[in-house]
């Protein structure tokens, strides 16, 4: 049990650093003054298609990795 929860600790640890990394590299279209006015999806005529990016994905992904690791976490404790 002891070898199972040190696995578990280092997965979480993998995807905690991950998550954190995916979050920090997705790029806001709505950063700064610009985006508070709708500057932001003038690029585009019906706004970015966030169905199909693989970022979005990516941190769900990992998000939903990271409550599940952390609910079992708490359970093996």
């Amino acid at each position: 049990m002891a070898i199972l929860k040190i696995v578990l600790e280092v997965v979480f640890f993998v995807d905690c650093l991950a998550l954190m990394g995916i979050v920090l590299l997705q790029m806001s279209e709505h950063s700064g003054l610009g985006g508070a006015f709708g500057s932001g999806m003038s690029s585009t005529v019906f706004g970015r298609d966030e169905v199909k990016d693989p970022k979005r994905t990516l941190t769900v992904a990992l998000s939903t990795a990271f409550l599940l690791l952390g609910f079992v976490l708490s359970m093996v404790l």
